[in-house]
């Protein structure tokens, strides 16, 4: 996830887009607005976008449809989704929130400051999870390439940490014979 991943919120409601936007502004993030479930999965396709606040009721594509495809696609199933609804939340909608793995799923009037706690931790948390899995990959391809022979073995940079063990199965003591 990139560093400046935005918030992007979508609501058929301008006044609801602007209450959001208002209440999420402390928090220092990039936010972006949609009115449609088309333009905010559009955005999400176009990439950038770190956290995801969607309405459930809108005319067209709903916010549950907008979820059912993201998770369906690599780039955009692990986008954390808080679901906004005005109308309460019934068993129906809680059921099929949560099992789309919708991370929250608040309902209007909102609080701000509720709503700015949840959206911190969910953001940081999305993020420490995307850089960790970068830092997996990195490692993998390390890996990978120091157990090509051709490829030189780099001095790992922190000088405290004693050198590896060869782990190419010869054993120098046994091979001087």
């Amino acid at each position: 996830m990139p560093p400046d991943a935005k918030i992007l919120i979508v609501d058929d409601h301008r006044d609801t887009l602007y209450a959001l936007e208002s209440a999420l502004a402390p928090l220092g993030h990039r936010i972006s607005r949609a009115t449609t479930g088309d333009e905010a999965l559009k955005q999400v396709l176009r990439g950038h976008v770190g956290l995801l606040l969607l309405d459930v009721r809108m005319p067209g594509v709903d916010g549950l449809d907008v979820v059912r495809y993201m998770r369906r696609v690599e780039q955009t199933q692990h986008i954390p989704v808080i679901l906004l609804t005005g109308f309460g939340a019934d068993q129906e909608l809680t059921s099929a929130a949560f099992g789309l793995g919708v991370a929250d799923l608040v309902t209007k009037p909102i609080d701000p400051w509720a709503l700015r706690t949840k959206v911190r931790y969910l953001y940081d948390a999305h993020r420490r999870q995307r850089d960790l899995e970068h830092e997996v990959r990195a490692l993998r391809a390390l890996v990978k390439d120091r157990n090509d022979p051709d490829t030189p073995v780099l001095p790992h940079p922190d000088t405290r940490v004693p050198p590896q063990r060869d782990t190419s199965g010869a054993h120098p003591a046994r091979d001087r014979t």
